[in-house]
């Protein structure tokens, strides 16, 4: 009961941050398709590029539910972070816990409260979320360094992150910047 009552009162307060993000007609931002394994670079809602043959987590898509389920998670989330000297070449870091998340793992009883306000907290200050909850953390979109690429191309490899190729990281750099939207379905 006083679960339910405190998940209710801090999404009303954290409402107006959880609304969907509204897509202006010159903003690129991109379209991870976990299902069809491409990422789409879109300008408003017009895809300009795509990106085809992206790896996800081993365990697929979906809610990820604790650090090192292998899941990518689906949400809404903005590169909070440029890696250039990441192992797998260039990492873009996301915003990942977001407080959607929060509220099913605090539902769920994957996180406590405090753990929940942090995440709730560092969403509304436009910070990066903490990356040391049960939920895990260094979610991101990244090359493949110097793994080996056949395979990259055989089956789902990361951790619960989205991979490129070495190729496709560096074209990516020059389309997006810390701030860009990722949606991941």
């Amino acid at each position: 009961m006083l679960r339910a009552y405190l998940v209710l009162c801090l999404s009303l307060f954290a409402a107006p941050i959880m609304a969907a993000t509204e897509i202006h007609p010159n903003q690129v931002w991109l379209l991870v398709d976990t299902k069809a394994k491409k990422i789409e670079v879109k300008k408003g809602e017009q895809t300009v590029e795509t990106l085809e043959h992206v790896a996800i987590g081993r365990g697929g898509a979906g809610f990820k539910s604790h650090r090192g389920d292998n899941i990518t998670p689906h949400g809404e989330y903005h590169i909070g972070w440029i890696g250039d000297k990441s192992m797998f070449k260039r990492f873009f870091g996301l915003t990942y816990p977001s407080v959607e998340d929060a509220e099913q793992a605090f539902d769920k009883g994957v996180i406590n409260e405090g753990q929940y306000k942090r995440i709730v907290r560092a969403q509304e200050l436009g910070q990066i979320p903490p990356q040391d909850t049960p939920l895990g953390g260094q979610i991101g979109i990244h090359g493949l360094g110097s793994a080996d690429a056949r395979v990259h191309e055989v089956f789902d490899w990361t951790h619960g992150c989205i991979a490129l190729t070495n190729s496709q990281i560096d074209h990516l750099s020059q389309l997006v910047d810390t701030g860009t939207l990722v949606k991941i379905k």
